[in-house]
């Protein structure tokens, strides 16, 4: 193989190493801080009736939700947008969210990060309704 084989080729497999790197970098720095959310429920008593949307992105996951409120209770959620990866299954979360009336709630066993995301653009959604 001629030495411009021998560079282009390497040349190739730098910038392959290269971008799977930065990649897996951000893939890790995400979830990193995903993990780290601090998830809080707003005081519901401050929540007006209506309906408000929220949203949570990451450069991995995001969402994107309607809560509907009545009454000062959460009595419905609309997942609009949910770019989940492999965590599609913590949809699911919103069905605990609405029974507990709060976002501290169990996250869903393999789909921790999507759970995450999703309560923290319910979070979102509920902030923006309060006076």
């Amino acid at each position: 193989m001629s030495k411009r084989k021998k560079f282009i080729i390497g040349m190739i497999i730098a910038v392959f190493l290269f971008v799977g790197g930065s990649a897996l970098h951000q893939l890790v720095s995400s979830l990193r801080y995903i993990n780290n959310l601090v998830i809080s429920t707003p005081d519901l008593s401050r929540v007006q009736d209506g309906v408000f949307n929220g949203t949570f992105e990451t450069p991995i996951l995001s969402a994107n939700v309607d809560v509907l409120m009545e009454n000062h209770r959460i009595t419905e959620i609309r997942i609009n947008d949910h770019n989940y990866g492999r965590g599609g299954g913590a949809e699911i979360i919103t069905d605990d969210v609405i029974a507990q009336q709060s976002l501290e709630v169990d996250t869903i066993s393999g789909a921790t990060s999507s759970s995450l995301v999703i309560l923290r653009a319910i979070q979102d959604a509920l902030e923006s309704g309060i006076n």
